[in-house]
């Protein structure tokens, strides 16, 4: 099987099932595992060159529509008559199902299996851990400074901070992703602020761009150990790695 994958969370996918020997081409922003480093590039994931992707005779595509604007490669592929599957993973079951789905179509029913059984164990030991814990600290996560976007309910990060003994503070909001702005994060007052701004290497990041926001003393930090910068790989993107961004996200709280 040639299998081509134009997202990272698609490419991290094949990773966790150890299917990677099959990929041919992955998108420019794919960069786990090392392995895949030197396949072809077929661009941006909201700007896929299809003419590359033809050319290189997959059996498969690994498309996908987590982030607004791929919907223009789905279509291109349609047209082309290029044999493809979409993914679009909200919440953590959903990657489960994908590891599934993504296995069987390729002919490795078993793997699929297995890996959703280790994602779905791995899930439930921190679940565990966190169970019995009763004063749960909130948190705000920032994908987005400018203007601000934060995760609502229907997403895997609100997931993510429940099973790692916190809560989301826009658990509220009935949305996947929720454009707001400072006033209303000072508001919700959270104990804890988690910088994974989707494209921007934790390096990148200034706990200083947060400090210098009009109001920012009304959160009443003794210091800035609150505020978290974390890797926007473990945490932005839908694949089994938000387990690895889960597991330090606990050690941190805990």
């Amino acid at each position: 099987m040639r299998v081509v994958s134009l997202c990272p969370s698609n490419t991290e996918i094949m990773e966790y099932l150890g299917l990677t020997h099959l990929l041919v081409g992955v998108d420019d922003y794919s960069d786990w595992p090392s392995s895949i480093a030197s396949l072809p590039r077929l661009g941006p994931d909201l700007s896929i060159d299809i003419d590359k992707v033809a050319e290189l005779q997959p059996d498969l595509v690994l498309a996908s529509l987590s982030v607004p604007g791929m919907e223009k490669n789905v279509e291109a592929l349609k047209k082309r008559n290029i044999p493809h599957i979409v993914l679009n993973p909200q919440s953590l079951s959903d990657i489960e199902a994908d590891l599934l789905k993504t296995a069987e179509v390729l002919n490795e029913g078993e793997r699929g299996i297995e890996a959703a059984r280790r994602f779905r164990s791995r899930l439930e030991t921190i679940k565990q851990k966190t169970k019995r814990i009763n004063k749960r600290p909130s948190l705000y996560w920032e994908w987005w400074p400018k203007p601000i976007f934060t995760p609502g309910k229907t997403n895997w990060l609100t997931e993510i901070s429940e099973a790692a003994g916190g809560y989301n503070v826009f658990h509220d909001v009935e949305l996947a992703s929720v454009q707001t702005d400072w006033e209303d994060v000072i508001k919700r007052q959270p104990d804890f602020i988690c910088l994974a701004w989707v494209g921007v290497r934790k390096d990148k990041v200034q706990k200083s761009a947060v400090k210098k926001r009009l109001g920012f003393e009304k959160l009443n930090y003794q210091d800035d150990s609150r505020i978290l910068i974390l890797e926007e790989e473990l945490y932005c993107r839908p694949s089994p790695r938000l387990l690895d961004g889960l597991e330090k996200l606990y050690e941190v709280l805990n």
